[in-house]
């Protein structure tokens, strides 16, 4: 299928597949006259690239755990030894980012509450 069609299937942008395509995400075929072309296997993809941007990970990440997930299962699955270990470091990175927004939060709180106080 062509980029407007797989557009409609996925519900991702243009512009935000060719960015996907960039970052070594995304790999369509090449037809006549250098046209993108996107099979079913494709839509998977993009549905497991959106897996893991809304878990958080970047897409860095994303290039080394998509060759390692199961392929054809209803939820991601790694299946390379060493991508637990990867996305465990993940998550603490992202349990941290967590515990700096609560942390930043409660200093707003703060803020807002002297200034209640004060009115």
């Amino acid at each position: 299928m062509r980029i407007g069609e797989f557009v409609r299937r996925t519900g991702v942008s243009e512009r935000l597949l060719r960015h996907y395509e960039e970052q070594g995400l995304l790999r369509p075929e090449r037809g006549a006259g250098g046209q993108r072309e996107y099979g079913e296997g494709h839509v998977e993809v993009v549905r497991r690239i959106r897996c893991l941007l809304s878990a958080g990970l970047g897409t860095t990440m994303i290039a080394t755990v998509l060759p390692c997930l199961e392929a054809g299962s209803d939820h991601l699955a790694p299946t390379c030894p060493d991508m637990l270990g990867r996305l465990r470091a993940e998550r603490d990175r992202i349990d941290r980012a967590m515990e700096a927004m609560r942390e930043s939060r409660a200093a707003l709180d703060s803020v807002i509450a002297a200034g209640q106080a004060r009115g």
